[in-house]
């Protein structure tokens, strides 16, 4: 049988779904996507944003983040921990290094391959002709309730606006859009008051790999389904502005 396929940023929560997967499925490749140049991505997101949004944005990611993972060491450390998540190198000579998903060298490989299932997560969106590349499903890891929390930090905006209800991931087959695929699965969780906006992604990727691992195991056996939608207004979510999180963290306590 054909193993699986991986589409992937480089992050820590991709080698986590990494090592998850591998001591369970057959993973023949690992397609590892390269930063977008900084350059590049500073004047899309100025062209849609704004530049004091994109100011803000940026405050926030250089002088704060890098303060909410310090205050949060040993409490990322437990988790991973707990939940038995390694973040190790993944083996390189699984490894192909791509400046883009959608270059035609990936097609060309899944077309070869013919992955039954591919997994994704962190990558740009993928391309129509990436997805009709193979008949397998794609898959994606969502640190958020779709289509309510679309986009990036679903776990903490779902704070941030009186919604902790939905704090939660979402397994999702693949589509044109952004997070709007078919939900295979969900979960809800709920943070502690040691968590803060570094650690909510790992209990989130925490709370889905068995929900991915269940999800594979329904594709490779032909059983793979969906679930309905959860009602309410779907929206795409973005970073937040150092201006927006010290108002949340003041006013909500919201770390």
């Amino acid at each position: 049988m054909h193993g699986l396929v991986l589409l992937i940023d480089d992050s820590d929560l991709s080698r986590v779904i990494y090592h998850a997967l591998a001591d369970e499925f057959n993973i023949e490749r690992v397609v590892r996507e390269a930063k977008t140049p900084r350059s590049t991505f500073l004047r899309r997101r100025l062209k849609k944003l704004g530049w004091r949004t994109l100011l803000g944005q940026i405050v926030f990611a250089k002088c704060i983040v890098p303060l909410l993972r310090l205050e949060t060491t040993r409490r990322r450390a437990d988790i991973l921990h707990q939940y038995g998540m390694d973040e190790a190198p993944i083996p390189a000579a699984r490894v192909i290094d791509v400046h883009s998903v959608n270059e035609v060298q990936v097609e060309a490989l899944l077309q070869s391959l013919s992955p039954p299932v591919v997994v994704v997560n962190g990558t740009r969106i993928l391309e129509e002709k990436l997805l009709s590349a193979t008949g397998g499903v794609y898959l994606n890891t969502h640190v958020g309730i779709t289509p309510l929390y679309r986009g990036v930090h679903g776990g903490y905006w779902t704070l941030a606006s009186g919604d902790p209800e939905h704090f939660g991931v979402t397994i999702h087959k693949i589509d044109k859009g952004i997070d709007t695929g078919d939900i295979v699965a969900q979960a809800l969780i709920k943070p502690t008051h040691a968590d803060n906006f570094s650690t909510y992604p790992v209990l989130q990727i925490a709370a889905a790999i068995p929900l991915l691992k269940r999800a594979i195991r329904d594709a490779l056996n032909g059983k793979l389904e969906t679930i309905p939608a959860p009602g309410g207004k779907s929206k795409l979510w973005s970073h937040p502005t150092v201006l927006q999180y010290l108002k949340y963290r003041i006013t909500l306590g919201i770390r």
